[in-house]
C-alpha cells in the first residue's frame, strides 16, 4: 500500500507496487477488465508487462558503449585525417572540438537516457514539444544499420578468401583479371620487366590484381547508378550470414548483448597490438609513423582541418544515433555514474584512434618502402584502406594469408558490435512507442526479426553491380555529417534552453482523467513549478553531486556554436558526390541523397509545427503545455531527493493542487 509521508506530502511506493505497469482503474475503483481472454497472468487477461531491462552489471554497459562507438572509423577515418592535416598537429583541434563538442553532448545523451528510462523518441518526453529529435535520430540510425553492415559483408568475404595458401587478390590470371592486369610493384623494377618492354610510365597505366579483385570480383562495378545489374549471389550470402549473425546477438535484449561485447569489443584490441608488433618490424615502418605524427603547423590556419576534426568527433563518438540513448536507458536510475562513463569512453575512443594510427602508418610505411613510392602515394582511408591499402600490403608480408585473416577478422568484429548495438537502439526506441496494451510474448524477437528483415531487403540493391553507387549516396547523405550535426545542435539547444523553463509537468501517456485520480494517489508526486530548473539538477539527483560547470556552458553555448559552425562550413563549400573521383551522379540520384538527408532532418520542424497547429490556446499557451515534461513512475521516489539536490534543504509541504502526476512508460 502507499503510505504517505506526514512531514512533506510525498507518496512513497512500496517495491511491489512498483513492478509492472498500473491498472487504469474502473468506474468502481477496480481494476479495469479487458475484452481479451482471461487467464494470460494480468488482471483483465492481458499479459503483464514486464519492468525494463537493466545491465547484469556496470561494465556491461561501458562494454556495449565502447563496441558500439569505437568502430571502423576509428581505424581507417582518423589515421588518414592525421597525415593529411599535418600530422600531430591535428590533434590540437581534434582535441579541443572533443572537449567542447563530443564529450558533452555524449555524456548528454548518455545521460538523457539514464534520467528518462526510455529509447530515443521517448526520452524527449522531457521536452515533448522537441520529440521530433528522436524520430530524426531513428531515421538516421535506421540508414545506419541499412548501409554500415555492407562493409561487414565485404570484410566477411574476404575472410573467407583468405583461407588459402595463395591470396586471390595477390595473382593475376583470374577470371575476373584484364589484359592491363600486371603483379610489378617495385618501381625500379619496372626498367628490367620482361614485360613486352613496358616502360615505367606504361606500367603506371597498368591495374593492380587486388584493384581488380575489388572492383571486378567483389563489387563488379557496373557503369553507374543507373546500370543495377544483376546481384553478386557470393556477396549476398556474407550479407545474410552477418544479418543472421547480429539478429541472434540482439534478439534477447541487454542481457545477452551485454555478454557478447566483452569479446567482440576486447579482442580487435588483440589483433591491433598484434598488428603493430608485426608492422613495426616490417623495413620502412618507422618512416610511416614518423610521416603519420609530423607536424606541419601552417595547417592549423586551414578551415578544412578544423572542419575535419569536429566531423571525425562526431562520426566516431557515435553522436546523434539514439543508440547511446538507449544503452544509457538499462542503467539503474541512482545507482550509476554516467558523468564518469562518459569521461571515460571518451578517453578510450580518441585514444583507440590514436593508437590505431601507428598500426596503419607502419604497414602503409612498409608498403611504400616495398614499391619505391612515397607514402602519400599509398595512403588512404575508408574502404579504399581496408579492402586496397591493406590487401596489397599483406600481399608483400610473409605468411600473407595469416595476416590478411586476422585484419579482416578485426575489421569484421568492429564494425559487428557498433552494427548490432545501432540495431538495438532502433528497436529499443520502437518497442518504448508501443503502449503497454499492445504488449505480446515474444515482442522483442519479432520486433528484431522484421527490423533484420526489412534492413536486409534494402541492402540487395547493394550487392548488385551498381551496389556501390548506391552504397556511397547512402554513406555520403544519410548519416552524413550534416545531419549529425544539425541533430547534436537541436539536442543542446532544448536541454540548455526549453527544458525547464515550463513550470510543472504533464501526465504520461495512459494516464488517468484529472476527475478520476481515486486510487491514483502513490502516483502524486509533490513538483512545485518554482522548483523546475535544469538538467544539471537532474544529473545530480542520479549521480549525487554536480558535474563540472564546464558541460552545461557547452550544451548551452560552446557545443551549438561550434555545431552550427562547422554544419554552415558543409553547406557553404558543398561539393557534389563524385566515386572514384571519376563517376558524377546525375541530378536523380543527387536528389535521392538529399531526400536521405532532409528525411531526418524535417522531422525536427514538421513535429513541431504539427504539435503546435494541433494544441489550443494561445501560442504562448501551447508553448507552455508542450514544453512541459511527462515524468515517468521511476522519477517517482526520487523526486524529494532531487529537492535536496537543487537546493540542499528538504522537500517543503505543498498543496494538491501543486502536485503532478507521473506514470511508468511502456517498457
Amino acid at each position: 500500500m502507499a503510505k504517505k509521508s506526514a512531514e512533506n506530502g510525498i507518496y512513497s511506493v512500496s517495491g511491489d507496487e512498483k513492478k509492472g505497469p498500473l491498472i487504469a482503474p474502473g468506474p468502481d475503483g477496480a481494476p479495469a477488465k479487458s475484452d481479451g481472454p482471461a487467464g494470460l497472468g494480468a488482471p483483465g487477461g492481458r499479459l503483464a508487462v514486464p519492468p525494463r531491462e537493466t545491465w547484469t552489471r556496470q561494465m556491461d554497459f561501458i562494454m556495449s558503449c565502447v563496441g558500439f562507438a569505437v568502430g571502423l572509423g576509428n581505424v581507417w577515418r582518423f589515421p588518414y585525417l592525421c597525415y593529411k592535416n599535418g600530422g600531430g598537429v591535428f590533434l590540437i583541434p581534434y582535441v579541443l572540438i572533443a572537449l567542447v563538442g563530443g564529450i558533452p553532448i555524449f555524456f548528454l545523451e548518455i545521460s538523457l537516457g539514464q534520467f528518462m528510462k526510455a529509447g530515443s523518441i521517448n526520452v524527449w518526453n522531457i521536452c515533448p514539444l522537441f520529440k521530433g529529435l528522436g524520430y530524426a535520430s531513428m531515421v538516421i540510425v535506421f540508414y545506419c544499420n541499412t548501409y554500415y553492415i555492407m562493409v561487414l559483408a565485404w570484410g566477411f568475404y574476404y575472410l573467407v578468401k583468405s583461407f588459402t595458401t595463395t591470396l586471390p587478390w595477390a595473382t593475376c590470371g583470374h577470371t575476373w583479371n584484364t589484359p592491363d592486369c600486371v603483379e610489378i610493384f617495385r618501381h625500379e623494377d619496372c626498367a628490367n620487366a620482361s614485360l613486352a618492354n613496358l616502360t615505367c610510365d606504361q606500367l603506371a597505366d597498368r591495374r593492380s590484381p587486388v584493384i581488380e579483385f575489388w572492383e571486378n570480383k567483389v563489387l563488379r562495378l557496373s557503369g553507374g547508378l543507373e546500370v543495377p545489374g544483376a546481384l553478386n549471389w557470393e556477396v549476398t550470402l556474407c550479407l545474410l550470414a552477418c544479418w543472421v549473425l547480429v539478429y541472434f546477438c540482439v534478439w534477447k535484449g541487454v542481457k545477452s548483448t551485454g555478454k557478447i561485447v566483452y569479446f567482440t569489443a576486447t579482442f580487435p584490441y588483440v589483433v591491433l597490438v598484434v598488428l603493430l608488433v608485426r608492422g613495426v618490424l616490417l623495413p620502412g615502418a618507422l618512416d610511416g609513423i614518423i610521416y603519420y605524427l609530423k607536424p606541419d603547423w601552417s595547417k592549423l590556419g586551414s578551415p578544412q582541418v578544423w572542419i575535419d576534426a569536429g566531423t571525425q568527433i562526431f562520426f566516431s563518438y557515435a553522436i546523434g544515433l539514439g543508440a547511446l540513448t538507449a544503452l544509457g536507458s538499462y542503467n539503474r536510475f541512482n545507482n550509476n555514474n554516467c558523468y564518469k562513463d562518459a569521461i571515460i569512453l571518451a578517453l578510450i575512443n580518441s585514444g583507440t584512434s590514436f593508437f590505431a594510427g601507428f598500426v596503419v602508418f607502419s604497414i602503409l610505411g612498409f608498403m611504400a618502402a616495398e614499391q619505391g613510392v612515397h607514402i602519400s602515394k599509398v595512403a588512404e582511408s575508408g574502404p579504399g584502406l581496408a579492402f586496397i591499402a591493406y590487401p596489397r600490403a599483406v600481399t608483400l608480408m610473409p605468411v600473407a594469408p595469416l595476416w590478411a585473416a586476422l585484419f579482416f577478422f578485426m575489421l569484421l568484429l568492429l564494425g559487428l558490435d557498433s552494427q548490432f548495438v545501432g540495431v538495438e537502439g532502433f528497436v529499443t526506441g520502437l518497442l518504448d512507442l508501443l503502449p503497454a496494451s499492445y504488449y505480446f510474448r515474444f515482442q522483442r524477437e519479432i520486433s528484431v526479426a522484421l527490423c533484420c528483415a526489412l534492413c536486409f531487403v534494402i541492402d540487395l540493391s547493394m550487392v548488385t553491380d551498381g551496389g556501390m553507387y548506391v552504397f556511397q549516396l547512402f554513406d555520403y547523405y544519410s548519416a552524413s555529417g550534416t545531419t549529425l550535426l544539425w541533430q547534436a545542435f537541436g539536442e543542446c539547444v532544448v536541454v540548455a534552453w526549453v527544458y525547464g523553463r515550463s513550470a510543472g509537468a504533464r501526465w504520461g501517456e495512459g494516464a488517468w482523467p484529472a476527475g478520476e485520480v481515486g486510487s491514483l494517489a502513490p502516483a502524486l508526486v509533490p513538483y512545485p513549478p518554482q522548483e523546475q530548473t535544469g538538467f544539471m539538477d537532474d544529473v545530480a539527483c542520479m549521480i549525487g553531486y554536480r558535474p563540472c560547470p564546464w558541460m552545461k556552458w557547452c550544451w548551452s553555448f560552446f557545443t551549438p556554436l561550434v555545431c552550427m559552425g562547422i554544419f554552415t562550413f558543409n553547406v557553404v563549400y558543398y561539393k557534389p558526390l563524385v566515386y572514384n573521383n571519376t563517376y558524377v551522379y546525375p541530378w536523380w540520384g543527387e536528389a535521392m541523397g538529399w531526400g536521405f538527408a532532409l528525411s531526418s532532418m524535417l522531422c525536427v520542424p514538421l513535429h513541431l509545427l504539427g504539435c503546435l497547429l494541433r494544441a489550443k490556446g494561445t501560442m504562448a499557451e501551447r508553448w507552455q503545455h508542450l514544453t512541459q515534461p511527462v515524468w515517468g513512475l521511476h522519477h517517482l521516489e526520487y523526486r524529494a531527493q532531487d529537492s535536496d539536490v537543487r537546493g540542499l534543504t528538504t522537500l517543503t509541504p505543498v498543496s494538491e493542487s501543486s502536485k503532478v502526476v507521473v506514470v511508468e512508460s511502456v517498457m
